[in-house]
């Protein structure tokens, strides 16, 4: 399913006041969904020399970009408890596309679940989440 151009960030969870940082940025990206979200939440996607604590990390992710693993560890330094990531890949077909099973199996390496998949046209978009934090015993 492929959200309707300015509903794409809304789509994806991104919300008025959100912290975003943004990771793996290159020509390549997609400079209209970059605007929706900066429009959505109302301010700039941080890059990686940003110290707050984010709600969402935003990885964009080419097959040629290294160890997949290494960079979700990364993304989830910086976040909040219940905060997320979305790792943006390129189609399926195209140049630098990532198969989405490599996605699957590294995040639970890093610690993460997958929660959803979307199509962003000539990008795809995975959820990750990290695990709700257990009540302590009594």
């Amino acid at each position: 399913m492929v959200a309707a151009h300015g509903n794409r960030a809304e789509a994806l969870g991104f919300s008025s006041g959100m912290v975003v940082q943004e990771l793996g940025w290159d020509e390549d990206t997609d400079d209209d969904l970059r605007a929706d979200i900066e429009e959505l939440i109302g301010g700039d996607l941080l890059d990686e020399d940003s110290d707050e604590v984010m709600d969402v990390v935003i990885l964009w992710w080419r097959e040629s970009d290294g160890d997949l693993v290494d960079a979700l560890m990364d993304a989830i330094g910086p976040l909040a408890d219940d905060g997320y990531v979305w790792v943006f890949s390129p189609k399926t077909g195209t140049d630098g596309y990532v198969d989405p099973a490599e996605i699957a199996e590294a995040a639970p390496t890093a610690g993460l679940t997958q929660t959803s998949a979307m199509n962003l046209g000539d990008w795809s978009g995975s959820r990750l989440v990290q695990p709700k934090a257990r009540a302590p015993r009594k």
